[in-house]
């Protein structure tokens, strides 16, 4: 992706009306990591001014990981840096997605969090994903960090962040906490 879109998507300060969900695949052996590159990329929601149908960032993510057919027998981590955290729905279906595919976890960090669905079924949607086993984190500086240096056509530039990212991320984060604390008790 380009370095526009990027800060455009990921500043945390921002309130874009897009989606950007950038993944990278990992096959656990053991202790050891093994990243699988040929499952490294980014997808993007398609809104109503498109032509193709609508459809979420994680729907299209699910999709991909569907079409990869990863071996059964091999245990794998999904890493997922999304610019807003999944909806109610969304969340819903990498919950059911999770409980189909016990040989693969997933840990979403969230550059910041969505909160546009109705009666704050947001809330109950990231908990349920939560207990499926998905672990969902806010985006720190070096998670911005990660994204710009693997995911972006950035020239040889170093990440430069934005004013107040750090503050963000903190508030953010203790806002997630009490999201999916409140769960718990």
């Amino acid at each position: 992706m380009d370095e526009y879109t990027f800060t455009e998507n990921f500043n945390n300060q921002e309130r874009p009306s897009k989606t950007y969900l950038c993944y990278e695949v990992e096959r656990l052996d053991g202790n050891a990591t093994i990243p699988l590159d040929e499952y490294k990329g980014f997808v993007r929601n398609k809104g109503l001014d498109q032509p193709e149908e609508p459809c979420h960032a994680e729907l299209y993510f699910l999709g991909k990981i569907r079409s990869w057919n990863l071996d059964r027998n091999q245990h794998y981590r999904l890493t997922c840096f999304i610019s807003w955290s999944p909806c109610y729905d969304c969340a819903q279906k990498l919950t059911t997605f999770l409980k189909e595919n016990r040989h693969i976890s997933l840990h979403i960090l969230a550059s910041r969090i969505y909160t546009r669905n109705h009666f704050g079924c947001h809330q109950s949607g990231l908990c349920e994903l939560q207990a499926a086993g998905a672990r969902i984190t806010i985006m720190t500086f070096e998670d911005f960090k990660h994204c710009w240096e693997t995911f972006v056509d950035h020239k040889g530039k170093p990440f430069q962040p934005w004013e107040g990212l750090n503050v963000k991320s903190q508030a953010l984060c203790a806002e997630l906490q009490a999201i999916l604390k409140t769960q718990q008790n």
